[in-house]
């Protein structure tokens, strides 16, 4: 029994069996009302299985290139090369990476579920940027560490009950003050004044973005923004640099996802700028 892939939305879980899967998946999203069908295992992949084999990664829904947004592109081709590369080669790169690495600031404690700035008899509490208020209290907001280049304080700001997480930057030069915020976590390259990141797009793919900050005016200024249409990232702080035109990330295929205790398979991918980009 074949089934095309978008006729599978209803699709709640199945179980594996030798040679074949029992598939369950409702009529009308009522479970009660459900269907069960034996495929062979030559003939359906699941979820946890998935790969980026035939996958096209360059397929793109949007992008803005400094302030020029365009709807129309919907290739990556423009902007560079993206492929897919090893673990072992991802793991080799790793080493090779150049951003700036975020240090623990002593002065920042944990005092009665707050984080305290404590330093020359001055204390502050530093609040999260947002208050969103969930069944089990408000949104908690964890330490990460410190951007020397931006002289920054960095928190991720997430729950278990907001699908969306991101990361804040606090000065604490005079007084407690947000700066700026990114999606994902933080890659920053000093050398190119770059604060990047990558993170999956809560409506399809990911996102990859660059962009110009200035510590001394406070100033930010939008270099790139990518909306990839084919895969989502798996650890965004795994992400790195190896050059100013060199990036790794580590992705999920689209609809991959874990199931019956085995993990979805993770995928390798290389995004290379062109050199005049910017």
């Amino acid at each position: 029994m074949k089934i095309a892939y978008n006729k599978l939305d209803n699709y709640y879980g199945f179980e594996e069996f030798e040679d074949f899967y029992s598939i369950h998946y409702s009529i009308n999203n009522n479970i009660s009302n459900s269907i069960e069908a034996f495929v062979l295992k030559s003939e359906f992949t699941p979820a946890y299985e998935l790969t980026l084999k035939g996958v096209d990664l360059y397929e793109i829904r949007s992008s803005t290139l400094k302030e020029a947004s365009d709807f129309k592109n919907k290739s990556f081709k423009k902007f560079g090369t993206i492929t897919e590369i090893s673990e072992q080669e991802f793991k080799a790169n790793s080493k090779k990476q150049i951003g700036e690495t975020l240090v623990k600031n002593p002065n920042i404690q944990l005092q009665a579920d707050n984080w305290v700035y404590k330093e020359n008899g001055r204390e502050d509490v530093i609040t999260q940027h947002e208050s969103v208020s969930t069944e089990t209290g408000p949104l908690a907001n964890e330490y990460i560490g410190r951007s020397p280049y931006l002289n920054l304080e960095v928190f991720k700001e997430n729950s278990d009950e907001v699908v969306d997480s991101y990361y804040s930057f606090f000065s604490l030069k005079n007084a407690v003050m947000f700066e700026l915020s990114t999606e994902g976590y933080p890659q920053i390259l000093p050398s190119k004044g770059w604060v990047t990141f990558v993170s999956s797009n809560n409506d399809v793919g990911s996102n990859f973005v660059i962009s110009n900050y200035f510590p001394q005016t406070k100033k930010q200024d939008n270099l790139l923004y990518v909306n990839f249409t084919n895969f989502k990232i798996a650890d965004d702080k795994k992400a790195f640099w190896t050059d100013h035109d060199t990036f790794y990330a580590e992705v999920y295929p689209l609809n991959s996802a874990s199931a019956n205790g085995k993990k979805q398979k993770t995928a390798y991918i290389k995004i290379q700028l062109k050199a005049d980009l910017f």
